[in-house]
């Protein structure tokens, strides 16, 4: 039989974790000829959601547990658990049950019919309106900059083959963009659109200091186009400062008694550089801070604790 690695990221979702996994079971069940791990990593929950985890992993020896050692953020812990799974093919999917579990079983159909990569693509959202625009804006601007052709409103829910999962152990990054690595591969995809459905339970971890991050990881790991525009930038500002100075100077020439420059413009330019400079120099900041987490080579996240994971537990489980 075939053997499907579903890999769920949680933090603070006991309300959830339950559900999700009677949601999957339930699915994975029903394909005929499929066997399944169900891994679930939890990043240092303060709620109950390792009891709970814990108290399902005794009842099935199919789901197994690693329980960070503190909250490494979800672009680390998420990427650590999907390396972790030894299946034909490896499912992701967060625990707060706004990626339909039913839609599994369409992943495995496609993937039977010779993808390697299937997406799960928002078409539409139950999310507040503005908030789905954002993310629509920003995945537009990403997908011009972006050196790979990136998807629109794929979250990282999809199937993904060994074959696949092979290349991104190679990768061996130490703060992946995930989204960005499933499209550097190049594997042809198959697509399956769903709308979001709202999150009944629970609030959303994200914030906006998150959110920021995972734009800007998206930023700096698959474009050099704000770095150049920088460039260009400063090069065309550059340009227009001599001609309104020069403009300033044949005018002054002409009108010496009438004409007073005044300190307006002056104040203003210096304001404008200023910012201009702060704003650019932050880009770069934010490259340079993507070139120091690649150099420190630290492991994506610290475990405390391994259930269900036979001769490689740890502190027992």
């Amino acid at each position: 039989m075939k053997v499907l690695s579903v890999v769920t990221g949680c933090y603070n979702e006991e309300e959830n974790v339950r559900e999700l996994y009677e949601q999957v079971k339930q699915v994975v069940e029903s394909l005929p000829g499929y066997t399944y791990e169900h891994i679930f990593i939890d990043n240092a929950s303060r709620d109950q959601t390792v009891a709970v985890l814990r108290e399902i992993a005794r009842a099935d020896s199919r789901v197994k547990v690693i329980v960070n050692s503190r909250n490494f953020g979800q672009v680390r812990s998420a990427y650590h658990a999907l390396l972790q799974a030894k299946g034909d093919a490896v499912i992701a999917i967060v625990a707060d049950l706004q990626d339909p579990p039913r839609l599994i079983a369409d992943f495995v159909r496609k993937w039977e019919e010779g993808y390697k990569v299937v997406l799960g693509v928002k078409k539409r959202s139950e999310e507040a309106r503005w908030m789905f625009w954002i993310r629509k804006m920003y995945y537009d601007v990403l997908r011009a900059l972006s050196d790979v052709e990136l998807v629109q409103q794929f979250t990282g829910f999809g199937l993904y083959d060994r074959a696949a999962m092979n290349i991104l152990r190679e990768m061996n990054d130490p703060y992946p963009y995930f989204r960005g690595m499933i499209a550097e591969i190049g594997f042809e995809s198959a697509r399956i659109e769903y709308t979001q459905p709202k999150r009944k339970r629970g609030i959303t971890k994200n914030n906006f200091y998150t959110l920021y991050d995972m734009a800007m990881l998206g930023m700096t790991s698959y474009s050099k186009v704000p770095l150049r525009l920088a460039t260009i930038t400063g090069f065309m500002i550059g340009v227009g400062s001599l001609l309104v100075a020069l403009i300033y100077l044949v005018y002054k020439l002409l009108f010496w008694e009438n004409f007073s420059v005044g300190q307006a413009p002056l104040v203003i330019g210096m304001f404008f550089m200023a910012s201009v400079q702060l704003f650019f120099l932050g880009i770069v900041g934010e490259y340079v801070g993507s070139i120091h987490t690649q150099v420190l080579k630290r492991p994506l996240v610290v475990e405390k604790e391994r259930i269900n994971f036979g001769a490689n537990n740890r502190n027992g489980g």
